[in-house]
């Protein structure tokens, strides 16, 4: 049976209300919780992308059981590779173990803030190795110092450490990452049901290793407003990470969507209260040998009833699936 997590979108939800669904999550029964790290969201529509590290030392503290992730954190950009294994080593110390860092090679979305254009992906995956293998250095307290291809480290030092290393999850779409994550990662993450990526990982060194996915739901009584809800929200996901990973802004992924119709969102996002469509669809993770499934509820005004469905209906569902 698959752990089933609960995903704090920073992309749609207020900042104090994050802090709130994380606790609520605990109380409802999931096994735990994701967060993204944006700096904008996908669509104006979503409305907001607050600080992820800032909400996670609140929900550590809001929290007592919950293990929690970062899904993802990009560190070749907007955070230097030793900054990145400061702050996750913090809130592995703050959580008491319960913190995992999930890594990826990012978006230009959320990059390209900082004014140093976007590389192309083969150079995006040499940077994440260098900033992988940075962090996993540190993780081990001693003095680091590094010179790579991109990266400089003098003399840095972790102070304050978990009992543990924290955890690294590497994020893959192909085989690229897969090979990068069955060689550096304890755990593996992808969105989508892909059996090959999680064979490749498997095959290469993963075997025994979690496999994290991801599925987007829109729970609602009345399935024609869940439909509209997440075409308005969600239709940028048609877009797959090969374009994802390269628009500029949320206005370019609204014009990429301007084709994207109700029904082909709903195709492969559960829309509604039936509780068979969800199970059906996180079957596909598991039996592509997926360990994890994290529910993405889309609306931030939905979270509520969401839980009260998934805590009455949905999770005993799931868990005798």
């Amino acid at each position: 049976m698959a752990e089933i997590g609960y995903t704090l979108m920073c992309e749609q939800t207020p900042a104090r209300q994050l802090v709130d669904d994380a606790a609520a999550a605990e109380r409802t029964g999931f096994d735990y919780a994701v967060i993204s790290d944006h700096y904008f969201p996908w669509v104006e529509e979503q409305g907001h992308a607050a600080y992820a590290w800032s909400v996670l030392g609140a929900v550590a503290n809001a929290t007592e059981r919950l293990p929690f992730m970062t899904y993802v954190t990009c560190p070749i950009m907007r955070y230097h590779p030793a900054v990145v294994a400061q702050k996750a080593a913090t809130m592995g110390v703050l959580s008491d173990g319960r913190f995992t860092l999930g890594l990826g090679a990012g978006e230009n979305l959320n990059e390209h803030v900082i004014g140093e254009g976007w590389p192309p992906v083969n150079t995006r995956h040499r940077m994440f190795r260098e900033a992988v293998q940075i962090i996993k250095e540190l993780f081990s307290g001693d003095y680091v110092t590094y010179q790579g291809e991109f990266y400089n480290v003098d003399s840095a030092k972790l102070y304050d450490l978990p009992e543990r290393p924290v955890p690294i999850g590497i994020a893959a779409s192909g085989g690229q990452s897969a090979d990068l994550a069955a060689e550096l990662g304890d755990l593996l993450i992808i969105n989508e049901p892909l059996p090959e990526v999680v064979d490749q990982f498997t095959a290469l060194g993963g075997s025994g290793k979690p496999v994290y996915g991801q599925l987007a739901i829109a729970y609602d009584t009345d399935a024609e407003a869940a439909k509209e809800r997440a075409h308005r929200l969600w239709r940028w996901s048609a877009a797959g990470w090969k374009v994802m990973a390269e628009l500029p802004g949320p206005v370019n992924f609204a014009a990429y969507a301007d084709y994207v119709r109700p029904e082909d969102v709903a195709a492969s996002v559960p829309c509604g209260d039936d509780v068979d469509a969800v199970v059906e669809a996180v079957k596909k993770y598991t039996d592509a040998g997926y360990t994890h499934v994290a529910l993405v509820q889309i609306g931030h005004d939905q979270q509520q009833p969401f839980f009260g469905w998934a805590e009455k209906e949905l999770l005993p569902a799931l868990r005798r699936l």
